[in-house]
């Protein structure tokens, strides 16, 4: 089992300084809107998959005013302790190490640490255009196995690279779109999107079977009733398959200059008792189905990873009736949760930490045992600086007042490091990590292939 300890963090955000210790159980952070309790979970997320779920550039994610961000993750992975170092420098390619060992590529960290996200915004799934759609089932993919996402970069590759060759060819107009060494060039990438999209869209295909009989189950859990969900994958091409349909549109495609079949084109028809959710559900329907697809999506990856992924809820207890919150947290798998709530706490979340974010500070309000351990010590309270933002800072646990001091390394070399060796009351100053030692503090669980199944 998999479960983050702490989360340090410097300048992400509108965090100067976060230091955050989890609960084995459930976190929960309080305040009202605009306080940026959201902050807290975005990091976690970028972890995880070094991006934002909120969909924000990689520039968002460092302070206003400083040069770049920092995050420290400290997780218990199955008794094998696993640090993952991540220094985001806009305009620079981001610095990942794991167990103080440099990864060369960003998705080599996949895996390591899962996540699922409910935030209010996945009503998209539902009312939104195919690409919200898509993206639910990719990133679900990337959660069962990290070569999930090296087949999706793949093919994002291919149809920019075909994308670009149809658009010169447009541009030049007749003599652009009959030019044999530009048509021989065209046949090579279609070949290569037949080759990986195919593949791409059998996976999904399969996804979805996996995930339909668990999402009627999810749906029930959550609103109750014998409601029957259907899921449909939608192809911009026949059967006869992504070749044939190719060829057939290759004459619209260099009229216009972009790639109209495929499956960046392709589309996922959900239904609730064979009525369209997005046309024919109601706003509560839809956003039961929702938080079902999600609550599904993470069955899925706990059956078929062993690892049930850390569950994240920012705010999405706040969107739903009384009775629907307390359906979906009896509903939540007994994993380790952090969850954010402008609306009051139910007992039926069990939170074994609780903070509170008001006027950007956060302050503990319960005494809970840490990690699970008796008589741990109350959680502490944790300011961030005092910019005026929509996310401002999180609260960590601990004996004392806690504070990082010093300024992340400018060094486009590596990123810097906090010391967590030190009295736990004062933190060392942020050092390089040049000036670590060379070996591991520990194996490290992508260069052993222990990552991910």
């Amino acid at each position: 089992m998999m479960m983050l300890r702490r989360l340090q963090l410097i300048d992400f955000r509108c965090y100067e300084s976060v230091d955050v210790r989890f609960d084995h159980g459930v976190t929960a952070v309080i305040g009202a809107n605009g306080q940026g309790k959201s902050n807290l979970l975005e990091a976690i997320g970028y972890v995880a998959t070094m991006s934002s779920f909120r969909g924000a550039p990689t520039e968002a994610m460092v302070r206003r005013g400083a040069s770049s961000a920092i995050l420290r993750a400290e997780l218990d992975n199955d008794g094998r302790d696993t640090l993952i170092e991540i220094e985001v420098v806009p305009g620079r390619r981001t610095r990942i190490e794991v167990n103080r060992q440099k990864l060369s590529r960003s998705r080599d960290l996949l895996g390591v640490v899962r996540t699922t996200v409910f935030a209010p915004d996945d009503l998209v799934i539902i009312k939104g255009g195919p690409g919200e759609r898509r993206q639910y089932l990719d990133d679900t993919l990337v959660s069962l196995h990290p070569r999930n996402q090296a087949m999706r970069t793949d093919l994002d590759r291919v149809l920019k690279q075909r994308n670009a060759l149809l658009k010169g060819a447009r541009i030049k107009g007749s003599r652009g779109r009959n030019d044999p060494e530009m048509l021989a060039t065209l046949d090579v990438w279609d070949n290569k999107l037949v080759e990986v999209g195919e593949a791409f869209v059998a996976a999904r295909r399969d996804l979805l079977a996996q995930l339909e009989p668990v999402v009627t189950q999810a749906l029930a859990d959550i609103a109750g009733g014998n409601d029957q969900v259907g899921v449909q994958y939608l192809s911009s091409f026949s059967e006869t398959g992504l070749a044939a349909a190719l060829a057939e549109a290759r004459d619209d495609d260099l009229r216009r200059g972009v790639s109209t079949v495929g499956p960046h084109r392709d589309d996922v028809g959900v239904a609730l008792n064979d009525m369209a959710a997005r046309t024919h559900a109601s706003q509560g329907e839809q956003r039961s189905l929702t938080l079902a697809l999600r609550l599904a999506s993470h069955r899925v990856v706990t059956e078929a990873t062993g690892q049930s992924p850390l569950l994240l809820l920012d705010d999405v207890l706040s969107e739903l009736d009384a009775g629907r919150r307390s359906a979906l947290l009896r509903a939540l798998p007994q994993c380790q949760t952090v969850l954010t709530t402008a609306a009051d706490l139910p007992e039926e979340a069990h939170a074994g930490a609780v903070y509170e974010v008001r006027d950007h500070h956060i302050a503990p309000v319960s005494s809970p045992s840490i990690g699970g351990t008796p008589g741990g010590d109350a959680p502490d309270t944790t300011d961030g600086s005092d910019e005026s933002d929509d996310s401002h800072r999180d609260a960590g646990p601990g004996p004392g007042p806690e504070t990082m001091t010093g300024n992340p390394g400018n060094d486009a070399n590596g990123p810097t490091d906090v010391d967590t060796a030190a009295d736990p009351q004062t933190l060392e100053p942020v050092i390089d990590l040049r000036d670590q030692p060379s070996a591991p503090a520990a194996p490290n669980p992508v260069a052993t292939g222990e990552a991910a199944p």
